[in-house]
């Protein structure tokens, strides 16, 4: 048997030639002067959506917006009534559709999270936020340094002035310091939309906060419960007068200011407060 030829040796070239063809082949879609880096960029855009087009408010729960320990602890099981769930239901379908809602969906419970159950002294209580833009911040009456403060406010710092001696009115509206003090500054209903009073009344809010009203009186003792108004006023069911006490006057609204002028609540806070063996309230702190 004559031997095996010898294998041929393929040239280089086409050795050459065949990886070529192997290797993937790139092409670029974004025109005939384009370069790799310039369509890296192009699919970089295409793969990841652009921050700005992803619709705000579509992964969030209420309850992850409530920080304050104490709170989440006794309101954890509030959060998943059906009522609660509803209200988060609504309001993902506003941020869908790109409602403005006030205040911002981070500061809805500023309330909360500002002031813990325990260290509670006062309870005001509003009816909803203000509807003006960059205004609620999740304080009731209150708005964020910058921001004039409304007409009811204007009219709490002149009743502070003829109440409270050596109060100056400030050049803000922002009472976040009452809130550190433990003045709970809970609006009735939490959010509202843009331009619309009392928009989100009937969302369920109420039910929550008239629970949190109910458990601040069950859960603490030598609490003033400032009740503005006939809104207001009607809460004063939900509070244990054995425990706490109220006091209830006009509201300081411009529409009522001449019955709320006068009134005194802030010095018949404090002297509840020490009759209760409390701490008085810093008014002046602002």
């Amino acid at each position: 048997m004559s031997a095996s030829a010898p294998a041929k040796k393929i040239p280089d070239m086409f050795l050459r030639a065949l990886k070529r063809k192997a290797e993937p082949v790139v092409t670029s879609d974004v025109g005939s002067d384009g370069n790799l880096e310039k369509r890296t960029k192009l699919e970089e855009q295409v793969q990841k959506p652009r921050k700005e087009n992803i619709v705000p408010g579509n992964n969030f729960t209420l309850f992850d917006l409530l920080t304050e320990k104490a709170w989440r602890s006794i309101l954890r099981d509030e959060f998943t009534m059906k009522y609660m769930v509803d209200i988060e239901t609504f309001l993902r379908a506003q941020y869908a559709k790109k409602v403005p809602v006030f205040p911002p969906r981070d500061e809805i419970f500023s309330a909360f999270n500002l002031t813990p159950l325990n260290k509670i002294r006062v309870v005001i209580i509003g009816q909803d936020p203000y509807h003006g833009v960059g205004q609620a911040h999740g304080l009731s009456f209150s708005v964020k340094k910058g921001v004039p403060p409304p007409p009811s406010l204007k009219n709490i710092y002149k009743e502070l002035c003829n109440d409270i001696p050596g109060f100056v009115t400030p050049d803000h509206g922002f009472l976040e310091k009452w809130a550190l003090q433990g003045v709970f500054m809970l609006n009735a209903t939490l959010t509202v939309e843009s331009g619309k009073a009392n928009s989100h009344e009937k969302i369920g809010w109420q039910k929550f906060t008239d629970k949190v009203i109910s458990l601040i009186s069950l859960n603490t003792t030598g609490v003033v419960f400032l009740l503005w108004g006939g809104f207001a006023r009607k809460k004063e069911s939900l509070v244990d007068l054995k425990k706490h006490a109220v006091i209830k006057t006009a509201h300081p609204s411009p529409l009522s200011a001449s019955k709320w002028f006068g009134c005194k609540c802030f010095s018949k806070t404090n002297a509840e407060l020490s009759r209760m063996g409390r701490p008085p309230i810093d008014w002046k702190s602002l």
